[in-house]
């Protein structure tokens, strides 16, 4: 009966995600007045964000809510996705309990649908584009992250030049004369960084080199003589990925019995250095406020205090780094700190707060200079996590936030938005339309948009107060 009730559970928890699906893509949506803009034949350019990838995975059911599609539908215009179907691409995030929440991976992957489509697509979003690969990768083995040895395989799905052989997202969008464009590009130049806790054998794109890149992509996109809105990059640090797991630590450790274990503080791996025990100058204390613990910390938290060597068996490192001590009490004594890649410093969080506003200097002004409209998700964003501190964001009667997972507007990655999410976005996007471009597109009502999450109960978190995150949980996961 108990595993009965638990199946019924779960099935409460994801059908959401699949209703209703097959049904919307189908709506007609009425004649609207679009100005002066064409949506004959829209095309976005982008990455994971555009795509609709969501709690880790790219699957149909959250494609055909993207932002660019939920836009498209709401102007009565087609649009061509790179479909796969559920559960997607390996490594999709799903509930397994609500009380303890637990989560897993979806051993099992869906396949492209649409491979034989004879055009490019309208969505050219890929999980994990840079900046650069906009106009220069055209397959898995030469994007920026294929050239530092790991291909990245959304490249040669969505493009498809084995078969197509169109070239790069800019000559793919520029094949199909646009009538309409939206970017948003460059989360990942710096994204990658901040979720690798800095610990990133690459650190953020130059901002220099960002402005060069991002210099050529303008004018290439001007050649196209068509409407664009552009997006700007949102902080790193308003997305759950960097708030969730701080909080919980701190309410445990007094559980963990910090005095008794004689420590003076919570240690950290210090951009890979090994604290010297002989003195605290390189030890800097978790919970000051200031220090971010990412998502993926939360599977070892809860192991705080023990004598453990965990995370580095389970990262497969080939031997202790010099220096740890897995006999000492984990993250207590600064020979077994907190490891270095799952914390987010003060220093990690000035450079991608620093990046990211030489980034969105860079996109305003470019923006500008075309005449192209411009989406200021930062300072939405920033708004909607301000607002998390008095009780929320209601839109279309619904209350969001960033807090993982009950908010309602990031998935179970803690950085892709769920349905609902994306349809916040694509109304940010309408807002610019409407006022740049002489249109009076109505607002997507939220509230007629599927979550991605419905919880059928009480969530709860395991007793030290941690969401049960596997270790492996991100390993697959694509920005």
């Amino acid at each position: 009966m108990k595993k009965y009730l638990i199946l019924l559970t779960i099935i409460s928890a994801l059908a959401v995600t699949y209703f209703g699906c097959e049904d919307f893509s189908k709506l007609e949506a009425p004649v609207v007045n679009t100005g002066s803009v064409d949506f004959a034949r829209y095309v976005s350019i982008g990455n994971s964000l555009t795509a609709g990838y969501q709690s880790g995975s790219l699957y149909q059911s959250g494609q055909m809510y993207s932002f660019p599609y939920l836009i498209a539908k709401q102007v009565g215009g087609s649009f061509e996705i790179p479909a796969i179907s559920d559960p997607g691409s390996l490594g999709r995030i799903e509930i397994v309990s609500l009380s303890p929440f637990t989560t897993r991976n979806n051993p099992t992957q869906g396949s492209p649908i649409n491979l034989n489509y004879p055009a490019p697509y309208n969505n050219l979003g890929i999980p994990g584009a840079l900046l650069y690969d906009v106009l220069n990768a055209t397959n898995s083995t030469n994007c920026a992250a294929g050239l530092a040895g790991k291909p990245n395989p959304f490249f040669d799905i969505i493009l498809r030049n084995s078969a197509l052989n169109l070239g790069s997202q800019f000559t793919q969008a520029k094949v199909q004369r646009p009538t309409f464009l939206t970017l948003w590009i460059g989360n990942n130049d710096v994204l990658g960084y901040a979720t690798s806790g800095g610990f990133s054998p690459s650190s953020p794109t130059d901002p220099n080199v960002f402005a060069v890149l991002f210099s050529k992509l303008m004018d290439s996109i001007a050649t196209l003589g068509t409407k664009v809105v552009v997006a700007n990059i949102p902080s790193v640090t308003a997305i759950p990925f960097f708030n969730t797991v701080g909080p919980q630590m701190s309410q445990s450790i007094p559980w963990r019995g910090i005095a008794a274990l004689g420590a003076p503080g919570l240690f950290y791996q210090k951009h890979g250095e090994i604290v010297n025990p002989a003195s605290f100058i390189d030890s800097v204390g978790l919970l000051t406020g200031k220090i971010r613990v990412t998502l993926p910390g939360g599977a070892y938290a809860p192991l705080l205090g023990t004598t453990t060597g965990k995370y580095y068996r389970d990262n497969k490192y080939p031997g202790l780094p010099a220096g740890i001590d897995t006999t000492k009490p984990f993250g207590f004594h600064p020979q077994n700190p907190f490891p270095d890649a799952l914390v987010l410093d003060e220093s990690e969080i000035q450079t991608t707060a620093d990046v990211t506003s030489q980034y969105n200097a860079t996109i305003e002004s470019l923006t500008s200079a075309k005449g192209f409209g411009l989406v200021n998700i930062f300072d939405f964003f920033n708004t909607i996590r301000a607002n998390d501190f008095t009780g929320g964001t209601v839109i279309n009667g619904i209350n969001f936030s960033t807090t993982y997972v009950t908010g309602g507007l990031f998935s179970l990655d803690g950085v892709h938005p769920t349905n609902q999410g994306h349809a916040i976005v694509a109304n940010k996007f309408i807002e610019v339309i409407n006022t740049k471009f002489g249109a009076s597109i109505p607002l997507i009502d939220v509230s007629t948009i599927p979550g991605s999450l419905n919880f059928a109960g009480k969530i709860s978190f395991s007793s030290q107060g941690y969401p049960v995150l596997p270790p492996d949980l991100f390993n697959n996961l694509y920005f």
